[in-house]
């Protein structure tokens, strides 16, 4: 069989090709094309189009593509369904329902970010989850320091290191005011965040500055605060009935319209378009009394 989707793939576009490849079709194709070719080169090509809207291998409701060829294909492989928690977490931007899922998700962007050949990268991510099968079908239970009496000692030194400087702290620190004004101004101007690029603007190692991030961030780690931050001037923007939702999505920094819905329901319990008509109902109700 093949198999077509959109272009240069990270997460489902990745995890959905060995899926295949390791429970469906051995022998299976895939073919990655720009998002306005899928359709008519699935006919041309006798292929079957996935990951894309408007198809039957794609997301339903909260659950992504990786899920739905699980369920139409019947796979009952334990470990396959310990990989699809983290699969749709990663996909959906969902980093609550399996702590592997941000790992993922950094494993999938940086990949991307290295190989531009998208048949390349689709080689490399095979690599990948044949790994994250093996450590799902055999190794989630082991801790990494669990087989290591030196290193749980060092980790014990560290821990012990780490909540000696917690009692010792004192003000908040001066970068971290600095970075909510970088951030707010990125935030009124072109919403471009480069973690590297503003550790260095604040003369701070990244590895420091993402790990003490949370510590003044609300509890929440860059990329979370991040997309708090974008839902919030999402609402904003609704409330001014002038920008149609396409537009707020992409005045947000959202890469499409889809993932922008996924992010506001899971912040608000609502999609975008509800939000609007609730909103727009209460001002009614207001001017009615």
């Amino acid at each position: 069989m093949k198999w077509i989707t959109r272009e240069r793939p990270k997460i489902d576009r990745l995890a959905c090709p060995w899926l295949i490849k390791k429970f469906v079709d051995k022998n299976a194709e895939f073919i990655y094309v720009p998002f306005a070719e899928v359709l008519t080169k699935a006919k041309k090509l006798k292929a079957i189009p996935f990951d894309i809207p408007d198809v039957e291998f794609t997301h339903y409701n909260d659950q992504c593509t990786f899920d739905y060829i699980i369920k139409k294909y019947k796979i009952k492989d334990p470990a396959v369904l310990v990989m699809a928690v983290i699969v749709r977490g990663a996909d959906t931007d969902r980093h609550d329902i399996a702590k592997e899922a941000a790992g993922l998700l950094a494993i999938s962007a940086g990949l991307a970010h290295n190989i531009t050949d998208d048949y390349k990268l689709l080689q490399t991510g095979m690599v990948i989850y044949d790994a994250l099968y093996s450590w799902a079908k055999y190794l989630q239970k082991q801790k990494h320091l669990q087989n290591s009496p030196f290193e749980n000692l060092l980790h014990e030194v560290y821990k012990k290191i780490l909540k000696a400087k917690d009692t010792d702290k004192k003000k908040t620190p001066t970068w971290v005011k600095e970075l909510k004004a970088i951030i707010q101004d990125q935030i009124d101007t072109q919403f471009t965040f480069d973690l590297k690029k503003i550790s260095g603007d604040l003369e701070l190692n990244p590895s420091y500055l993402s790990r003490e991030f949370s510590k003044y961030f609300e509890d929440l780690n860059f990329g979370d605060y991040i997309r708090k931050i974008r839902i919030e001037k999402a609402i904003n923007l609704i409330q001014d009935s002038k920008y149609s939702l396409t537009e707020i999505a992409y005045l947000t920094g959202f890469s499409d319209q889809s993932h922008f819905t996924r992010v506001f329901k899971l912040h608000t319990g609502k999609n975008p378009s509800s939000y609007r008509k609730a909103l727009q109902k209460s001002k009614l109700d207001t001017k009615g009394k």
